[in-house]
């Protein structure tokens, strides 16, 4: 989170085998049947996104409660919890150590005193803490945190160390330290489901190669004892990504995109940095926040909308949202759990959660909205050695489309409303067409829907949305994937499924266990045998 002096605030079909005990659990066609198995990891057959362990995309919706650790009791810490699960968020970002640059006390102590370390060094006449001597009190509190959000279905973004406020410590420590500090974390972590590893927070200087070594140490400490969870990092303000630094190349599973200009630049410079590390938009503007008057801050509800579908549409597995009132947790901060920004970032999840986002490709050359999409704008990279330059959101009238390679979905973000032209031979033919009111979670018919996939189409919006303001979504989709049945007959020792799919869009997969991975039958089609051992397996039907 960017510390900017002068800062003010604003008030399946399943089926288990095993023997001859046969058990139809249900259709599963789209998402997860019972919520992500964690951890999360990069997909096998598609690099750009995260899946569970069941190979079920993941898209990422996320809060920061950054000083949650060091703010919040247990039973705070519960409910703020619950109710982010409640209101479909599915990760949260969190410090595991806090201090005054990120809303936390000087000494970095829990509510009851606990301290995050049991000695100090001196160096120069000034103590630092001795980042080789964990507290067992304090870090067993983090793992209650942790826990209480695993049994929300909630995966934590760790923050071993934060860089804006424990730069001079890890120097102090140096890299041995820091790597043992990341090394002890690693171990202690590694079998807790639910964690990714997210380094740095306005890492404005990460160019200073000693400052790089310190934070790439705790990271490669976590790395030696910890194989199982992902790791990423937040660079500098005001536009950066993780492999900016080349230094994190062979750490970062994730690239982070952070920025505080038009969210599509800086998503797609991620994105086109790999094809296969997944990005996501790790911070813009936060509601109710307002870092300095270079940045447009979060106190307008279209600036957040804007961020979100510029980001769905520019190749992000996902994004996390900020809100001041859930990062640094003042007083009264309840009252601002059901926020404007939070309701509409849930219309956007649900928007895409109930499409094949997943496949969604960039349109970066303008082959599918071919007239129309406004003016492509970015800020300046500091490239880890200042803050760089800023450009303002207000105003940009830039379009961000998407497709699918099969045509059966695209889609496009006008944030200033306008008319656009689309290449209607990239869509598969008789596609149905309509606008997403972005600000009431609510569908408007277009007039000759469905349309022919030939020539081109002017799509104009209809007026302003709910909220008096520009900006639509404009979706184009065939007709959504009809459940179809996955059928059980018993022969002698074998067990045949048939299903009847004369699209195609269905596949088979099968895993031995409701929490192991699901993984595609290679060749299967209807009918398929199997047969039947003393081994449990589970099939299910979904969606390509």
């Amino acid at each position: 989170m960017a510390n900017i002096p002068s800062r003010s605030l604003s008030s399946p079909a399943m089926l288990i085998i095993r023997q001859l005990w046969i058990v139809v659990i249900g259709l599963l066609f789209c998402g997860p049947a019972f919520g992500a198995v964690y951890p999360v990891k990069i997909s096998g057959s598609n690099p750009r996104i995260l899946v569970d362990q069941n190979n079920v995309p993941f898209l990422m919706v996320g809060d920061s409660p950054q000083s949650l650790m060091v703010n919040l009791t247990s039973n705070n810490a519960a409910f703020y919890l619950a109710d982010r699960a409640t209101n479909g968020f599915n990760t949260v970002l969190i410090d595991a150590i806090c201090n005054t640059y990120v809303f936390g006390p000087a000494n970095a102590s829990l509510l009851n005193g606990t301290l995050p370390f049991t000695n100090t060094i001196t160096i120069n006449h000034t103590n630092y803490y001795d980042l080789t001597t964990p507290n067992e009190a304090y870090f067993a509190y983090v793992d209650q945190v942790v826990a209480l959000a695993a049994t929300n279905g909630i995966e934590v973004m760790l923050d071993p160390i934060e860089t804006g406020g424990w730069l001079t410590t890890m120097l102090a420590n140096g890299t041995a330290s820091c790597r043992a500090y990341g090394q002890y974390l690693g171990n202690r972590y590694k079998n807790f489901p639910n964690i990714i590893w997210s380094s740095g927070n306005d890492f404005e200087t990460w160019a200073t190669p000693t400052n790089d070594a310190v934070v790439t140490a705790v990271a490669l400490g976590i790395q030696a004892t910890d194989p199982n969870h992902l790791q990423t990092i937040e660079s500098d303000f005001y536009v950066s990504s993780s492999l900016d630094d080349t230094n994190w190349a062979p750490i970062v599973g994730l690239n982070a995109a952070y920025t505080y200009s038009p969210t599509y630049a800086e998503v797609l410079h991620a994105y086109n940095q790999s094809s296969t590390v997944p990005t996501f938009l790790i911070e813009a503007n936060y509601e109710y926040e307002q870092d300095g008057a270079a940045v447009d801050g979060g106190n307008n509800p279209q600036y957040l909308r804007m961020q979100e579908y510029w980001t769905m549409l520019s190749g992000a597995s996902g994004q996390l949202y900020g809100n001041h009132y859930t990062t640094a947790f003042p007083p009264g901060w309840q009252s601002y759990l059901d926020s404007p920004g939070m309701t509409q970032l849930g219309y956007m999840a649900g928007l895409f959660s109930s499409c094949a986002w997943y496949n969604l490709v960039p349109d970066q050359t303008h082959v599918f909205v071919t007239g129309g999409y406004g003016v492509f704008e970015n800020g300046i990279s500091g490239d880890g050695s200042g803050m760089g330059t800023n450009v303002l959101i207000a105003g940009n009238n830039y379009v961000t489309a998407a497709l699918t390679p099969d045509g059966r979905l695209g889609m496009a973000y006008l944030p200033q409303g306008g008319t656009i032209t689309v290449a209607m031979s990239k869509l598969q033919n008789t596609i149905t067409a309509r606008w997403f009111d972005p600000t009431a979670n609510a569908f408007t018919a277009i007039a000759g829907s469905p349309f022919a996939n030939t020539g081109s189409h002017k799509f104009t919006p209809p007026g302003s949305n709910s909220a008096g303001d520009p900006d639509w979504v404009l979706v184009l989709q065939t007709a959504a994937v009809a459940p179809i049945a996955l059928n059980i007959q018993v022969t002698g020792g074998l067990v045949i499924l048939t299903w009847n799919d004369p699209q195609s869009a269905y596949s088979l997969y099968s895993a031995q266990s409701f929490t192991s991975p699901f993984t595609k039958v290679t060749g299967a089609t209807s009918p398929y045998t199997n047969a039947i051992t003393g081994l449990q397996m589970i099939f299910r039907l979904q969606v390509n």
